[in-house]
């Protein structure tokens, strides 16, 4: 039996999981063809070998990540089955209390963090797990797994840099099962090795047989082994078969039957029996028994499944954000407590001086509050300097990253979900497109579709440009609306130095993934004083910055400034304007918006952004639904031209509101 290599009692409990495995799949795929239940399912037939020896080399405190094909490697990680088929079916006992489904399990007991229906997603968040274990000196160790196909996702390879450069212990475990969804591996690539490509990032890749567990659990012990010391990252590449379709039941149609049948003959389930049995390790009837033992726990954990109450659409709401005062709902505008202005010195400063005071005091607050972007190191401290400095004092927790925005977000969200809190800087909003995958299906998502089992408390700073000329279409959008549509995210946008930095010190220190919007004609613009104590702007509280009579200009960013001007230009009209700074557009101040509409009796929302499905276009809808009988006209709006920012100086401060625009707007609304 030594000539296995492998412990006889370690085979005989890799054999036990592939069992529990092999009967959950044929419960699923049984029920499916029976009408029983009805839910998205992608086999993982043939690949049972992989989680299963896995099982045997960690335990609950590794990381997880892996893919909606990865009910297997739930099984393997010893996510409970009554939890798993209650989630699976949508019931109000599922681990995720049923919202999140197959392709969203997230079960921190067991170690499996993340499940994404993304393809390749998965493998930026690995790297944050990974990054906190290596802050934290915990010797756990985090294995992504994703299918061939994913290989060709650039979140993959911009994971796998990043992993390279920062010597991260993750283990990238691509199943490599022959085809890419409907595609096989020679028509979309020509490479010939997946796990090469780890050696043009730096690091080891190797190549293990998925179906053979001696063979494999070799291999992998090695290779955990060796991430567990901190000898860095390491691709595997392991060799497998999905003996089944993409999505549903039976056999692949992609493969000829051929194929199939000489896959069949390669499947782990019968053949590590069949070696249990030739070695003598196990009888017939002790096989029999961990069979008869898988099939009654599936049994029973689905029966209890099926009995479980459906989760309800009173749960809608629940679980968007950690307090669901804060989603937005027609006719709920809650009162919220404003911030209790700070008593003790103050200092002048520019915005990314504020910036950069809330950073340092929360890195002092907090030692799990860390920084990454691009450039965020000293001696530039950021391509804006508003950074500079806190790598000097705080060494490895600033941490300059690769090009690779995809990679800078999935980081912050695996490092967030573990009860660390980055601050991700994005040089550009414009940048905005390259992650939005990781914001807005991730970030946003991962509280709503675990059922609150895990969050992302992180911090996005992105800066805008756009009023200043010569940034061009690329560099000077505003493009809130973009995330404003994205239910689970807190966006604020401050227009001053002071409101920047307590902004920004309740976003840090939030339970839900904030972005907090920097204008670049805010950072450095006007000075301002600024307490230098620790304080907090409550999110979703707005404020009254000039009080009037006629009319109440809404506003936020560095468009406050410009309809503060045109209240000045109205007065010498006679023409009393209120102006109220949003600087919070989620959670967004309903309250205090109506509540100065019910005075002046007419409203002009303003902002940067296209007019043409702007926030704008929200709040004066509101606000004429609400206050319908007391307007004295239909509240409207103001903001730029529906086209790309010119690089034209010309052309810019003609497109996008300014003093001079908002004044002829208001002007002409007061006639009607």
């Amino acid at each position: 039996m030594s000539n296995l290599g492998i412990e006889p009692e370690v085979l005989k409990a890799i054999y036990g999981q592939m069992a529990r495995i092999r009967a959950v799949d044929k419960a699923i795929q049984a029920g499916l063809s029976a009408g029983k239940f009805m839910f998205s399912y992608w086999p993982m037939t043939g690949q049972e070998c992989i989680p299963a020896t896995i099982s045997q080399l960690v335990t609950h405190r590794d990381y997880m990540v892996t893919t909606y094909r990865g009910i297997h490697d739930q099984v393997g990680k010893g996510v409970d089955l009554y939890d798993l088929f209650t989630e699976m079916l949508g019931r109000t006992d599922g681990v995720n209390k049923g919202k999140g489904g197959a392709p969203h399990i997230s079960d921190p007991a067991s170690g499996s963090m993340v499940t994404t229906a993304i393809v390749g997603a998965g493998a930026p968040i690995a790297n944050g797990l990974a990054f906190a274990a290596q802050a934290r000196g915990e010797d756990r160790v985090t294995i992504v797994n994703f299918g061939d196909g994913a290989t060709s996702i650039g979140a993959v390879h911009e994971a796998m840099n990043l992993a390279g450069a920062w010597g991260l212990p993750v283990i990238f475990l691509c199943q490599n099962n022959t085809i890419g969804e409907y595609t096989k591996i020679p028509d979309y690539t020509a490479s010939k090795s997946f796990a090469a490509r780890a050696d043009a990032l730096g690091f080891k890749g190797v190549v293990l047989d998925g179906n053979d567990p001696a063979a494999f659990y070799k291999g992998m012990k090695e290779v955990i082994d060796g991430v567990r010391a901190g000898n860095g990252p390491v691709f595997v590449e392991a060799q497998t078969f999905r003996i089944g379709p993409h999505a549903g039941v039976g056999d692949s149609p992609q493969h000829s039957k051929e194929e199939v049948a000489a896959a069949k003959t390669r499947w782990p389930v019968p053949t590590t029996r069949a070696l249990l049995l030739d070695a003598g390790i196990c009888t017939a009837e002790e096989l029999d028994a961990l069979d008869a033992a898988a099939q009654a726990e599936v049994d029973d954990a689905l029966s209890r499944a099926m009995a479980c109450p459906v989760t309800p659409a009173t749960e809608t709401l629940t679980d968007v954000f950690a307090d669901g005062d804060s989603v937005p709902q027609r006719g709920h505008y809650p009162v919220r407590v404003a911030e209790v202005e700070p008593t003790g010195e103050r200092k002048s400063m520019l915005m990314l001086d504020a910036v950069r005071s809330a950073q340092e005091i929360a890195f002092a607050a907090d030692p799990q509050v860390f920084l990454l972007g691009e450039d965020v190191g000293d001696p530039h401290g950021g391509v804006f300097a508003t950074n500079r400095g806190l790598q000097t004092t705080y060494g490895k927790r600033v941490r300059p990253t690769p090009i690779a925005e995809q990679a800078i977000i999935g980081t912050a969200i695996g490092a967030s979900i573990v009860g660390m809190r980055p601050i991700a800087e994005i040089m550009f909003a414009d940048f905005l497109g390259v992650c939005l995958d990781q914001i807005a299906n991730h970030a946003a998502k991962q509280r709503y579709m675990s059922g609150s089992a895990t969050h992302a408390p992180l911090t996005i700073r992105m800066m805008v440009g756009g009023g200043m000329g010569g940034f061009g279409a690329q560099h000077s959008q505003s493009l809130e609306a973009w995330l404003l549509h994205t239910p689970g995210i807190k966006v604020v946008y401050p227009s001053n130095p002071a409101d920047a930095k307590g902004l920004l010190l309740s976003c840090i220190f939030d339970e839900d993934p904030c972005v907090h919007l920097e204008s670049l004609m805010c950072l450095r613009g006007t000075k301002a004083d600024v307490a230098l104590e620790d304080y907090r702007i409550p999110l979703g509280v707005a404020k009254v910055k000039r009080e009037g009579t006629d009319i109440t200009l809404v506003t936020y960013g560095w468009q406050v400034a410009q309809c503060l001007a045109a209240a000045e230009e109205l007065a010498k009209d006679g023409i009393s304007a209120e102006v109220i700074d949003l600087r919070s557009l989620v959670p967004l101040d309903y309250h205090r918006v109506l509540d100065s509409v019910k005075k002046t009796r007419r409203a002009l929302v303003v902002h940067a952004a296209t007019e043409f499905c702007g926030l704008g276009a929200e709040i004066a809808s509101t606000i004429n639904e609400e206050l319908w009988s007391t307007l004295k006209s239909p509240a409207i709006r103001l903001g730029a031209d529906w086209a790309p920012i010119a690089y034209s100086n010309a052309i810019e401060s003609a497109q996008v509101p300014n003093a001079g625009s908002i004044v002829a707007r208001v002007r002409a609304a007061m006639k009607s």
